[in-house]
């Protein structure tokens, strides 16, 4: 494989990627296999999936949602990393759970060696974030994988900002994708944040 070439496969709930991975990449990776193991239910969403697929951007921040857990598997996941990573909210992992995670605050980590990325935490808060989780994607590089927030939720989310960055990357999630698309799902985030039809087909289809 040409190592600036990425292919992308669609099948049913996964997404075969077949890419060079980048350091971050491989940090986000490593990051997500550790979820998995404490059986922490999770998707990433936002900035880094264009990023993941291609897009000619960058960014420090990986947000991710996660299941309401207990503080007794929060603090199982804390104690596992905490030799390798750090809270940059706080160092008590008894304060980043009841001020920052049960209140819906970010709860942001490093890796100690490396500040680059930031995994920025947050557990299910509304409808939208639950649907963001029940829907997730696969997505199988190799023997590894992740999950992500399904395209049919990423693209009405970034027009809900509606940023000139957002839109491109809306449109960019629209064209990869737009063959696959579970287009009665999609509709039904586009109605749940409010975005009314004309604005999607002014934004995308248009193009």
């Amino acid at each position: 494989m040409n190592q600036n070439k990425i292919i992308i496969e669609f099948k049913d709930n996964e997404i075969i990627l077949d890419k060079k991975l980048s350091i971050n990449d491989d940090k986000i990776l490593d990051f997500s296999e550790i979820l998995v193991k404490n059986n922490i239910r999770y998707v990433l969403f936002s900035r880094y999936i264009p990023i993941l697929f291609g897009n000619n951007e960058t960014s420090e921040d990986i947000d991710i949602l996660v299941q309401n857990i207990s503080f007794e598997k929060f603090l199982k996941l804390w104690l596992e990393i905490e030799n390798t990573y750090e809270c940059k909210n706080t160092q008590d992992p008894i304060d980043a759970y009841n001020a920052y995670l049960k209140n819906h605050h970010v709860v942001r980590i490093v890796r100690t060696e490396n500040q680059i990325p930031e995994f920025r935490i947050k557990i299910i808060k509304n409808e939208i974030d639950r649907f963001t989780l029940k829907y997730r994607k696969k997505v199988i590089r190799g023997d590894r994988y992740l999950f992500i927030s399904p395209f049919e939720m990423q693209i009405p989310s970034n027009l809900s900002r509606g940023s000139p960055k957002d839109i491109e990357e809306a449109r960019f999630l629209y064209k990869l994708s737009k063959d696959t698309l579970n287009l009665t799902l999609m509709e039904r985030f586009l109605s749940e944040l409010n975005i009314p039809k004309e604005s999607f087909d002014l934004f995308l289809t248009s193009q």
